[in-house]
């Protein structure tokens, strides 16, 4: 199994994904709110000026984004980026989604 993490910036697109999984039976994601480094630290422009020309680049409306949690099969991750893909776009524009994943040697308490 493995550890899909996915940090969404394009937040309207989330119920979007989420339905999308339910439709192809793959449930089961935890959802956390969660703020990027570079947007953090804009937020103290007064202190570091350069993270004020930082909040100028970067900012495209987005305040938070979500992170997700899920655990899939090995089978299941290259279904759940080409869904991610298809809804957000190319994940290597910026402010679209990363997503990483890792290993998970054992798993309890997953319902589907």
């Amino acid at each position: 199994m493995e550890l899909m993490i996915i940090v969404l910036n394009k937040t309207e697109k989330m119920d979007t994904f989420l339905e999308t999984l339910l439709e192809r039976r793959i449930c089961g994601a935890t959802i956390l709110d969660s703020i990027g480094m570079v947007r953090e630290l804009s937020k103290k422009s007064e202190d570091y000026p350069i993270f004020g020309t930082l909040n100028f680049l970067v900012d495209t409306g987005h305040q938070q984004s979500k992170t997700i949690f899920i655990a899939l099969s090995k089978a299941q991750v290259d279904e759940v980026k080409n869904i991610l893909r298809d809804i957000v776009g190319d994940l290597n524009e910026p402010d679209t989604a990363i997503v990483i994943t890792l290993p998970i040697s054992s798993t309890e308490g997953i319902v589907c």
